[in-house]
């Protein structure tokens, strides 16, 4: 059964107020509906039929909840007091429960937009003087037993006293000094009319005690219910007796909605907010060094996402059986990276957001990087630091929740389940959105942004005990990773982090020359760079980021970003500085050959503004050990050291090179062999070679029990310098094994509902539901099987059909027909026939403008239009 808005009855007379939210969306423009479809894309998914089955979507539960949602504070606590209010009500009346009796400046200010809001989205219809509230809206926001209005009111006098007798409800009137009515109808509107008149109401509220005065206090704000005995105290009786308290339940009464408004000048709210709160700046800093400091995180960024997947280059750590990263595992990334927990699994979830790290999926499956790591380290920084950002700012998956648990005391692990929060890239792009706006280096207060966000989206889950919801933990997140990206710098918007959310660029602000930051011709904001004070609608500058983007828009802007932070980055360095503590100092980064290749030769020691390396034994070996000869490393060093090669270092390559592959290992159970049996005889001697089980086969062969590579590492241990060696003799170079993944697409982000729809999808949309309500509205002639005023589809023979059909050629008419697909989907349709043949009817369809030909058997009857509509 359709309620009143879905209802749709025959057209109203021109300039007749509407009198159904489907006759109230007929009256919208083209650009109307297309903002609505924008903004409660469900009402889409699927193309509605007309404009008759699209009032009932917007009716249902499920999208007006999640409209309601969707609104701002002020426009929130509109739809509250209007289902407070009466039904329909008035303008007037609306805004004096919001403004009050006073009629509070900025509420009466601010109130046309809310109500417009309400309008645009289709929760309130109707003219000025019949406002109505979408039914399901009115259901959720109206006080009611189970659920008490947000508004702390209770139910109205006629409400509240449904179930009471005639003559308690006489005594009431008499007690309130009434005249006696004939009915109770007539008595509970004058109780109705007493308590909400503002000359009348004052008089008897001074006869009243006290005590019974500061009962009324306790409830006027909610909630409205109170206990009582089944003796009232004397204060409490004289409440009572008047209907200023109404018994709900044994031992229970309430408040009545009328009289609460009295108590509070007319107000449906205790507090209201129809101004967003203005973000308060933290800091300003100037924009070149904003964007320095930015540019210094995002080389660090690329380092330390670089540095991970480098340490898990031969294979990272093991898949759980559940999925994800073990705390063990984040531990000792941790450690890897330097960092703090959370930060690891920042970065961690980052590279997994950006496609560069997944599972192998092999049988002991653990987590490894990606093909799409090897082409992603072959491009410019620039463009590095961009796929990372349009990743961060993209992803569903939440890195901030890692340790915390989920609905089933689960232990929420990085790269695990249970991660994805749909809500986090709406978030992000806003927080971002709210510095954009901020005069250029001026960084926010964060409690001043959640506030902010709390009244674009008032919070309904549950919060934590720092008082923050999911929104508001969202927004402190969103500050301190887009600070480690690089997004941000020193807490303000960095200039590639405007181009990333699709931004101009400052007015003020001169892009970047190479190498350096660009220099600023002033202080001041730019266009829409400070938040209105006095407005509670976004600014103009901030929708643009907030705004859907295609694909294509979302690849120019990172490229942009790109562009941008390109010349801040540093350059790579071709050299290095080398000392005579054994180490070497890269005062930059270094181009990619040369790390890499220092990265085997030698152990990092510390890292920073510059790198410092340092040269051991065994990272000598270990370059050996990947086929380089002595003298590859002292050419090596000469062609990248600014500074002579030091003599200890020489000395130290040449020492281990000349023990290198001394001794030669292979399986026997293992075998060590050596041309020096001197040498055997101090390995033998050696107390610590005991576990390796070693004997002598020949004067120049030791066999032992343990395998290659175990006692390959043992004699290393012991201080000599082995070399494993092949069936053949030969010496077996060993490299670093780059273990990846098969190819990997990045996570795909959990959408927050449909897709916002774009301008294509949502012209051909109306036009489909143009057309189909054309077909289901348009004035027919009453066959004589149909049934006028049902809605139902024409029924007529098979003959009569045919009949029709063939009359409707002739004259060149269009008909109304009802139709059944293969389906069995029932739709009614407006066609004009071209021909009949075969069974088929060929016809110019206008409800899908196009000509389509329609299977007879699948007609259910047809009409003639009305002359008027021919």
């Amino acid at each position: 059964m359709r309620t009143e808005e879905q209802r749709d009855p025959d057209p109203a007379p021109a300039g007749n107020p509407p009198r159904s939210l489907a006759e109230a969306l007929r009256t919208r423009d083209d650009t109307s509906l297309s903002a609505l479809l924008r903004i409660r894309p469900d009402l889409i998914t699927p193309v509605p039929t007309d404009l008759t089955q699209l009032a009932t979507r917007a009716g249902t539960r499920a999208s007006v909840v999640r409209a309601l949602e969707r609104l701002d504070r002020f426009a929130l606590q509109t739809a509250e007091a209007l289902a407070v209010a009466s039904d329909p009500a008035t303008y007037v009346e609306l805004m004096g429960l919001m403004a009050g009796d006073d009629r509070d400046p900025a509420v009466t200010a601010a109130f046309p937009h809310a109500l417009a809001i309400l309008r645009e989205q289709a929760l309130v219809w109707g003219t000025d003087d019949r406002l109505r509230l979408v039914r399901t809206a009115r259901e959720l926001l109206a006080p009611a037993p189970q659920h008490p209005s947000p508004t702390g009111l209770g139910p109205t006098v006629a409400e509240a006293t449904a179930g009471m007798s005639p003559g308690r409800i006489q005594e009431i009137v008499a007690a309130c000094g009434l005249p006696s009515t004939h009915d109770s109808v007539s008595a509970v509107a004058s109780l109705t009319a007493l308590f909400t008149d503002r000359e009348r109401m004052p008089a008897l509220l001074d006869t009243a005690p006290a005590e019974s005065l500061e009962v009324l206090s306790r409830l006027v704000w909610g909630p409205p219910y109170g206990q009582v005995t089944a003796d009232p105290a004397r204060h409490l009786r004289w409440l009572i007796d008047r209907a200023l308290l109404l018994p709900t339940a044994p031992g229970t009464v309430v408040l009545p909605r009328e009289v609460a408004l009295h108590l509070r000048a007319g107000r449906a709210h205790r507090e209201t907010d129809p101004v967003a709160p203005a973000l308060e700046p933290a800091r300003t800093h100037r924009p070149q060094m904003v964007d320095t400091t930015a540019a210094g995180q995002a080389y660090t960024a690329l380092a330390t996402v670089e540095e991970l997947l480098k340490d898990w280059h031969e294979g990272g750590p093991s898949v759980l059986r559940a999925g994800g990263l073990s705390v063990r595992d984040l531990k000792r990334t941790a450690v890897a990276l330097d960092v703090v927990e959370p930060v690891a699994a920042f970065w961690v979830e980052l590279a997994y957001a950006a496609g560069l790290l997944a599972s192998d999926g092999e049988a002991e499956e653990r987590y490894a990087a990606t093909p799409g790591y090897d082409e992603w380290l072959e491009l410019p920084a620039g463009e590095r630091w961009a796929r990372l950002a349009s990743a961060w700012l993209a992803a569903t998956r939440t890195a901030g929740l890692v340790g915390g648990r989920d609905a089933k005391d689960r232990t929420l692990s990085a790269l695990g389940p249970g991660l994805d929060r749909s809500a986090a890239p709406e978030v992000r792009h806003r927080v971002l959105a709210l510095l954009a706006a901020l005069p250029e280096g001026t960084a926010a207060v964060p409690d001043s942004v959640v506030a902010r966000l709390h009244w674009e989206r008032p919070p309904r889950g549950p919060r934590t005990a720092a008082g923050d919801d999911l929104r508001g933990r969202l927004a402190r997140w969103t500050l301190s990773e887009a600070e480690l990206l690089g997004v941000t710098g020193r807490g303000a918007l960095s200039a590639q982090g405007r181009a990333l959310l699709g931004l101009p660029p400052a007015p003020d602000h001169t892009a970047p020359g190479s190498g350096s930051v660009g220099a600023s011709t002033g202080r001041g904001a730019g266009a829409g760079a400070k938040l209105p004070v006095h407005r509670h609608h976004r600014p103009a500058a901030e929708p643009a980021a907030l705004l859907p983007r295609t694909p294509a828009e979302q690849a120019a802007a990172a490229a942009q970003a790109a562009r941008i932070l390109g010349p801040l980055l540093p350059e790579p360095l071709d050299h290095v500085l080398l000392q005579a503590d054994l180490t070497a100092v890269a005062p930059g980064p270094l181009e990619r050959p040369l790390a890499d290749t220092l990265g085997v030769l030698a152990d990092v020691e510390s890292k920073g503004g510059a790198t410092v390396y340092r040269f051991t034994p065994g990272s000598v070996r270990r370059a050996l050990d990947a086929g380089r000869s002595a003298s590859d490393l002292h050419a090596f060093l000469a062609a990248h050291s600014r500074t002579p090669v030091p003599q200890p270092l020489a000395y130290l390559i040449d020492d281990v090179a000349r023990r290198h592959g001394h001794l030669r290992i292979g399986a026997a159970s293992a075998y060590v062999r050596c041309d020096d049996d001197a040498l055997l005889n101090e390995i033998l001697a050696d107390k610590r070679s005991q576990g390796l089980r070693l004997r002598r086969l020949a004067p120049t062969v030791l066999a032992a029990q343990a395998d290659p590579a175990a006692l390959l590492e043992g004699l290393r241990s012991m201080g000599f310098a082995p070399a494993a060696e092949s069936a053949e003799g030969d010496v077996l170079i060993t490299r670093a094994h780059a273990h990846r993944t098969p190819p990997r697409s990045a996570p795909a982000p959990v959408p927050d509902g449909p897709p916002v729809p774009d301008t294509t999808l949502l012209n051909a949309a109306i036009r489909a539901i143009r057309a189909g309500d054309l077909a289901s509205t348009t004035p027919r002639k009453a066959a004589q099987a149909d049934l006028p005023g049902t809605g139902e589809l024409p029924r007529t023979s098979s003959a009569e059909t045919l009949a029709t059909m063939q009359a409707a050629v002739m004259t060149g008419e269009a008909v109304w027909i009802g139709y059944v697909n293969a389906e069995g989907a029932a739709s009614q349709r407006v066609i004009a026939p071209i021909r009949v043949e075969g069974g088929f009817v060929t016809a110019y369809d206008h409800t899908a403008d196009e000509v389509r030909t329609y299977p007879l058997h699948r007609v259910t009857g047809v009409a003639e239009l009305a002359d008027d509509q021919q």
